[in-house]
């Protein structure tokens, strides 16, 4: 099984340019090659401090891969084909990186023109500004419809996937069932994205929710957090790689995006790639997250 963790950069922003240096140093030095970002994260200010360690350390470039988000605008979704080029453009200007690895269209447009967005990925790829392509909280139908229309289709899916928010696990284990779990929220993602071999990724990895934040030593998850301490001593790591592992431990390769800033975190939850769960601590883990089993 093929173990990988990005580093999430929504929250580099508030970093000094020395910080985030050693941030991201660190992350390379832990086999982290994923970087991920987006127009909006920090209003710009992520991508800017990113490329001004670039610019210190030219040399790194070629040891990343560089994904960058856009479609997200004030009040409103943008996946016009002049949007796309302009926000790409700037992208990879502020990141100083020359070329982005991966585009992601950050959501779903209901307005979109996919013939505006296949001139839009034609143009990035034939100038070299693009290598591939993929989508953000998109369901299996969503990204077929896509693959159908476009020229270059879409490798990778960033969701939101955690222990907590697993609902692409418990849809496919209540099938055909009548219970609230079997609810059809991604239309069998995870099973669509192995079939067509789409990468998932896996965004706030130990987050419950927007209100309750991150389940970790959060009350409000007290049994999976006793369950998670259990595994943490078993396996002498933290309750976050544990978290973490409990992602990479699914057959998919889903890959999960940590956005912390600390070296001394990053370096915890990179540990999670040493963690092989069994199914018995895998399951008890889904369970004691207040999840069911049919």
């Amino acid at each position: 099984m093929n173990k990988e963790i990005a580093l999430g950069c929504m929250r580099i922003g508030n970093l000094s340019v020395d910080e985030a240096e050693e941030l991201i140093i660190c992350a390379l030095e832990n086999g982290i090659k994923l970087f991920d970002h987006a127009d909006i994260y920090g209003n710009r200010r992520c991508e800017e401090l990113f490329g001004e360690v670039l610019k210190r350390n030219p040399h790194i470039r070629d040891k990343m891969i560089i994904q960058s988000k856009c479609g997200i605008r004030r009040g409103y979704y943008d996946l016009s084909k002049d949007y796309i080029i302009k926000q790409v453009e700037e992208s990879i200007r502020l990141l100083n990186c020359g070329y982005l690895d991966i585009l992601m269209l950050h959501r779903p447009d209901a307005l979109v023109d996919y013939e505006e967005v296949n001139e839009a990925f034609n143009y990035l790829y034939e100038k070299g500004l693009v290598k591939e392509f993929g989508v953000s909280n998109m369901n299996s139908i969503q990204i077929e419809l896509y693959n159908k229309k476009l020229n270059h289709k879409m490798k990778y899916n960033q969701v939101q996937f955690s222990i907590v928010h697993s609902h692409m696990i418990s849809e496919g284990l209540f099938v055909n069932m009548s219970d609230d779990e079997s609810c059809g929220r991604s239309y069998g993602l995870i099973e669509y994205s192995m079939l067509k071999d789409i990468k998932l990724q896996a965004w706030s990895s130990v987050m419950a929710s927007w209100s309750d934040g991150s389940f970790i030593d959060n009350p409000k998850y007290d049994k999976l957090n006793e369950k998670l301490s259990e595994l943490a001593n078993k396996y002498n790591v933290t309750k976050n790689a544990i978290a973490v592992s409990w992602i990479l431990r699914h057959p998919a390769n889903i890959v999960p995006i940590v956005g912390t800033t600390s070296k001394e975190h990053l370096k915890e939850m990179v540990k999670a790639k040493d963690v092989c769960l069994t199914k018995e601590e895998w399951y008890s883990l889904y369970l004691k997250a207040g999840h069911l089993l049919p």
